[in-house]
């Protein structure tokens, strides 16, 4: 099972999106759909997850609280310009284009765009076929900016499996940012390949809820572990959500996460639910007994 997995906010287009995004990349399969019934005053959420390119993703539709921004972006390794153009012509349709498409000194063709769902891509020609295809990238900006080396780091502490790889900065002066200094990093968390980088322009692109990873723990103890790396914002604590230092987003969850929210009766599921919805780090011994009615 993939241990970290991009997970994304939407009002209600969550499935919509999923289906949109599949249709554009081979290896690409909608695994299931699940919706959870929310006590009063919260809505019902739909739970999309589904594959792109062999990698896992999530989805969820559960009100306008939290927007999409390009502090996070979905970095996709391009085999030909036409692939590219393809994409870049599909994803500009109803959104908007960041960055122009054209030649960079970083690749011979490149775009950004925000599609039409909120979702920023980065588009990039690369000379050699990637192991991974889509590659999630964080922007540190605002608060955030001149943290990016410090934060890749810290994780590569916390995840087992993980390493950094070459670190670009900024040269003095180059970036408008004075606070910028990480131009682009490499990093592997788990098995998974990010990218990072500091915003080199005065934009406050904050990291939030919208795209938070998922971490699938094999039981209490990893999930206490998880937690206690990553949960550094205690009001941000919620359902197995939290928030680290650098105000990058997580959900701490054990990897049968789906099981315990769906199986049994309707009743079942009803408290387990609620009792997921009292809490903030997540106990399993307590699910299960709200499972059994205890």
């Amino acid at each position: 099972m993939q241990r970290i997995v991009p997970h994304l906010w939407y009002d209600q287009e969550a499935k919509e999106a999923a289906l949109f995004y599949i249709g554009l990349f081979e290896q690409s399969r909608l695994l299931s759909t699940r919706v959870i019934k929310n006590p009063p005053p919260f809505g019902d959420s739909e739970i999309v997850t589904f594959e792109l390119a062999g990698q896992q993703f999530m989805a969820i539709s559960a009100g306008p609280y939290f927007k999409l921004n390009p502090a996070n972006s979905l970095m996709v390794a391009c085999n030909s310009a036409d692939e590219v153009d393809r994409l870049w012509e599909a994803l500009c349709a109803g959104g908007t284009e960041l960055m122009p498409l054209g030649e960079y000194p970083f690749s011979r063709r490149y775009a950004w765009v925000q599609d039409r769902h909120g979702l920023s891509w980065q588009l990039m020609l690369v000379d050699e076929e990637a192991d991974q295809k889509i590659i999630p990238c964080l922007l540190f900006s605002g608060e955030a900016c001149g943290r990016a080396e410090e934060a890749i780091r810290y994780y590569a502490d916390v995840f087992e499996n993980s390493e950094v790889g070459e670190i670009s900065r900024y040269a003095e002066g180059e970036a408008p940012s004075s606070k910028a200094k990480v131009k682009y990093a490499g990093f592997r968390l788990d098995g998974l390949d990010f990218a990072a980088m500091d915003n080199g322009y005065d934009v406050d692109y904050t990291f939030n809820e919208a795209l938070s990873f998922v971490v699938n723990c094999s039981d209490q103890k990893e999930i206490d572990y998880f937690w206690d790396k990553l949960s550094k914002v205690p009001e941000a604590e919620n359902c197995g959500w939290c928030k680290d230092q650098f105000g990058v987003s997580w959900q701490v969850v054990p990897a049968n996460m789906e099981e315990i929210l769906f199986s049994g009766s309707e009743e079942q599921v009803q408290r387990v639910n609620a009792a997921v919805m009292a809490m903030k780090k997540l106990d399993l011994e307590a699910l299960a007994k709200a499972k059994l009615g205890e």
